[in-house]
């Protein structure tokens, strides 16, 4: 015989829109096999009008002596999915129900009643705390897009939507079964021909859906590691959107500072690092130091050694550039009041914040999905950092 896998149409606790389903795969010769957490088994044969009826029991198996009363009614056992067991019955033998007191099916649904209420307390409950932990992520440094692009929280952010999604489903059943409760121990039984096809429709858009979120987030933290990687930064120009030291010093003695920490082969006080993210598919970030022979700070404690940062982030969405600069800013601004960070003009740039403090210079700059942090301590001016800047970004 074929074996044929489909999606459940909703949850089992649906009693009635399970048993009109079940029903009506027969009449298209599809007859139940087995239940699963998300697909059912069925094996196809002749069409043919069948019966079908769940029975609720906080036992994982049905007893024989259950079946066997049961059989003798004209129900036959088919399978079981935790505490859910499935009978059924040929609509010519017009089997008498097994539940002919609706009050009778009520009290029998009163452990799982109390299994999904626990089960919904124990998951708002997991919930509650990874939203916590989430939000301490994302907005305790107030830097929300900056944690967004970094790519590091998105995959356990898709994963809490998904939790969501499960503990909104579990306050759903627990209310729902305790409504059908309520309702049988009224005298009102179950509708075994239920609709279920807008139910099943919506069943499937939102497995899909969360299918998809949990592949997502599966994957994204392997791409992420994956395309990270650090250099050694080389002397002579690279063609890469990032400001050197030979940008902006014009000294000609200047020259690359000898390494001084040095580890799996990558000069760390001269480097570049690359990154990738959902949202920023594009990342840098270098380091870079330099020394002029014979010149001297001008507290003359030591030998001039300007030092460069650089950040430059290439965004799949122009509109996170700006939060992104302002992320930035409160980054890296430390005890600085945000009125030394002054925004300027610039005819090829969107956005310009400078800030400056003696010897050193920070600008933040952006341009349609392009932005740039630049942090310099030497004593060029800072107006060569800014041409230095846009000459990258053209």
């Amino acid at each position: 015989m074929k074996t044929v896998y489909k999606l459940s149409p909703s949850d089992y606790w649906r009693i009635g829109e399970l048993e009109s389903w079940l029903s009506d795969m027969a009449t298209e010769g599809l007859f139940l096999k087995k239940l699963g957490r998300q697909f059912i088994k069925f094996e196809k044969a002749d069409p043919k009008n069948m019966r079908y009826r769940l029975v609720v029991s906080i036992n994982k198996e049905i007893s024989t002596e259950q079946a066997e009363m049961y059989g003798n009614k004209g129900w036959d056992f088919v399978t079981s999915y935790g505490s859910f067991h499935v009978f059924s019955s040929p609509a010519e033998l017009n089997a008498p129900e097994l539940y002919t007191n609706p009050l009778e099916q009520s009290y029998s649904l009163k452990e799982l009643d109390k299994q999904l209420v626990f089960n919904a307390g124990v998951i708002v409950l997991g919930l509650l705390l990874m939203i916590g932990m989430l939000a301490s992520s994302w907005f305790l440094n107030g830097t929300p897009t900056f944690v967004m692009v970094e790519g590091i929280m998105v995959h356990q952010t898709l994963l809490a939507i998904y939790i969501s999604y499960i503990a909104y489903a579990s306050l759903q059943a627990a209310l729902s079964v305790r409504d059908l409760r309520k309702k049988l121990a009224e005298g009102i039984p179950i509708d075994h021909h239920a609709p279920w096809k807008k139910r099943h429709t919506f069943h499937t858009a939102i497995s899909f859906l969360f299918t998809l979120m949990i592949g997502l987030s599966a994957i994204i933290p392997f791409v992420h590691i994956m395309k990270m990687d650090t250099k050694t930064l080389p002397e002579k120009d690279v063609n890469l959107p990032i400001v050197r030291l030979a940008d902006v010093e014009s000294d000609p003695k200047f020259k690359r500072a000898e390494p001084t920490f040095v580890e799996d082969g990558v000069d760390w006080g001269n480097r570049y690092s690359y990154a990738w993210s959902l949202l920023a598919p594009v990342q840098y970030e270098t380091d870079e130091h330099g020394l002029v022979r014979g010149s001297l700070w001008e507290d003359s404690s030591g030998e001039y050694s300007p030092a460069i940062h650089t950040q430059y982030y290439q965004l799949r969405f122009p509109g996170m550039a700006e939060n992104l600069v302002s992320d930035l800013i409160k980054r890296y601004s430390f005890v600085t009041s945000q009125d030394d960070y002054v925004e300027k003009k610039h005819p090829d740039l969107d956005l310009l914040i400078v800030h400056e403090e003696k010897e050193m210079k920070e600008v933040f700059a952006s341009r349609g999905n392009e932005v740039i942090y630049v942090h310099y301590f030497g004593y060029a001016d800072v107006n060569s950092v800014i041409d230095s800047v846009v000459e990258k970004m053209n």
